[in-house]
């Protein structure tokens, strides 16, 4: 966060054109407390995928998928600056390249800690996995509810956004497809 003292005036303002009284004692502090959680919540902008991966990609002689489900999430909406929050499932055939279990979530984390739409995320992560390890192909699904629809606008509390971004074999050949999106359909029943 570039100024964090900006951003509490900024938020003085707000508080002040909602009719709200900022030096009211429950408010004293939160332009301070709103500004720290934004630098929390943005996080991933200071993050890359070359920091993020470092060396911890690994030469084996396996070809087949590698899938991680059920990675939990929370971005911003760049619509609304509204939350949205759900679940990522990961998948790729390596070509004699794996990248170590934690630094997908840690891929994931990284690129929904900025204001984003869920399509982009979704392709965002797919690229950088695409781009570090060159796998024979890449899936990632999202599932997200979104606050923006959810307590504003139409107000619908169970709808549930589902993005997908295919790259590879995952785009290329169905029976690869189809293998992904069983074994992230089993794990989901399995909840």
């Amino acid at each position: 966060m570039r100024n964090q003292k900006e951003l509490e005036e900024a938020v003085t303002q707000i508080l002040k054109n909602i009719g709200e009284d900022p030096t009211r004692q429950g408010l004293v502090k939160t332009p301070y407390r709103v500004a720290q959680m934004f630098k929390e919540l943005t996080r991933g902008y200071h993050e890359s995928p070359e920091r993020l991966i470092n060396k911890a990609h690994f030469d084996v002689d396996y070809d087949e998928m590698v899938v991680v489900t059920n990675i939990d999430f929370y971005s911003l909406c760049e619509h609304h600056m509204l939350p949205f929050f759900g679940l990522a499932h990961v998948g790729y055939i390596p070509k004699g390249k794996v990248v170590g279990l934690s630094k997908i979530p840690r891929i994931v984390d990284m690129i929904a800690r900025r204001l984003q739409v869920q399509e982009n995320m979704t392709q965002q992560i797919a690229n950088i996995l695409n781009d570090h390890l060159a796998p024979d192909g890449v899936g990632v699904v999202i599932e997200g509810y979104h606050m923006c629809m959810m307590m504003r606008g139409v107000e619908k509390q169970k709808a549930k956004m589902i993005t997908s971004s295919l790259l590879g074999s995952f785009k290329e050949d169905q029976k690869t497809r189809t293998e992904f999106l069983e074994l992230i359909r089993s794990e989901r029943r399995a909840l």
